[in-house]
């Protein structure tokens, strides 16, 4: 199907970026996204009375029958791949949850014409993995890391997994995965006091550190505005201690404002999709682990490839249903505005 149009959506813009959900499943539970331990809840309910006093939610994942089988998630993505699409982006959950999800990234890999090929995880696994990622065609990964303090950090992901991650960040730089990505995600009243000495980590490690703002993506919903820390305020508490220079990009569609540190080691990136939504060059597509081809991370709605996929539909027929698809996709989403309704699943479901 080469020579096939790009995707483009009813806003002029050109979809180059697929974000490829492989698991559902996870093994923190982080209090932005999966805030089910106790001590997620006891921080929600000290800050907001309405809060109801619910015992921690039932998890039911999806089931593996119902997961896309490597073979349907590489089938879509070499159609997206003929459409335009040069980013993949493997996320979960956890993707390193997946079993042999070196294989997948290898099978990704091969497929001619994708640019840039990373992985999302939050580093408890990555240690053991790293090689064989890494051999299977891997050349970029970003971590999660919100916390250099044990206490906060397991209060925030709701296990101890720090020193996990930092192994992981020395394993990764050990095998030339480059750049390193870190992203933290800003809670205030829980680890903004951190921001500058996390920044100072990501210099001092020459590390591409990004700071992200609380989104409205957690499965209890318990997400208040009160608690995002805005870009701008992100930025001003790092220029008034490190010395920062702005980095040029002549992506438009990039999420991350960038800086460098004077010193030449390292540059920090905020992403600010509450305070200053980037929907206007957003070009990003979605798959779920289960199939659903999502058209923005806020879609209340979810479209099925998976079904299709297994009662016949043709390359053909999936590549002129993506086009369709992407002529509705949202012109921004409403964070914020009266009448705002978040997605129904988590970012665990929907894919980072």
């Amino acid at each position: 199907m080469s020579g096939n149009p790009p995707l483009v959506d009813s806003h002029g813009r050109v979809l180059r970026d697929l974000r490829v959900s492989i698991t559902d499943r996870c093994n923190f539970r982080c209090l932005y996204c999966l805030p089910e331990t106790e001590a997620a809840q006891n921080f929600y309910r000290g800050r907001w009375a309405t809060l109801p006093d619910s015992k921690p939610i039932a998890r039911d994942w999806v089931p593996k029958q119902s997961l896309l089988s490597f073979e349907e998630i590489v089938r879509v993505v070499r159609v997206c791949v003929s459409r335009g699409i040069e980013k993949v982006r493997i996320t979960g959950g956890e993707p390193l949850l997946r079993q042999q999800v070196e294989r997948l990234v290898g099978m990704i890999a091969g497929i001619e014409g994708i640019r840039d090929l990373a992985l999302t995880t939050n580093g408890f696994a990555f240690e053991s993995k790293a090689h064989a990622l890494r051999e299977a065609g891997l050349r970029r990964v970003s971590f999660s890391m919100d916390s250099l303090d044990p206490a906060t950090f397991r209060k925030m992901t709701g296990r101890e997994g720090l020193a996990s991650v930092l192994r992981s960040l020395q394993r990764a730089r050990s095998l030339g995965f480059h750049p390193l990505k870190v992203n933290a995600v800003v809670i205030r009243g829980l680890n903004d006091h951190e921001l500058e000495s996390l920044a100072a980590f990501g210099e001092a490690q020459d590390l591409s550190f990004r700071f992200i703002e609380f989104m409205p993506l957690d499965s209890a919903h318990a997400w208040q505005r009160e608690l995002v820390v805005p870009g701008s305020e992100i930025l001003a508490r790092l220029q008034a201690r490190f010395s920062l220079e702005p980095v040029i990009s002549e992506n438009r569609s990039e999420t991350a404002r960038r800086w460098r540190f004077a010193s030449g080691r390292g540059e920090i990136g905020i992403i600010a999709p509450v305070s200053e939504p980037f929907c206007g060059h957003c070009n990003r597509l979605r798959l779920t682990a289960d199939g659903r081809i999502r058209t923005c991370l806020f879609s209340v709605q979810e479209h099925d490839v998976r079904d299709r996929m297994r009662a016949g539909m043709s390359d053909a027929e999936l590549s002129d249903y993506l086009t369709l698809l992407v002529q509705g996709k949202e012109d921004r989403h409403h964070i914020g505005e009266p009448g705002f309704v978040p997605p129904e699943r988590s970012m665990s479901c929907i894919g980072g």
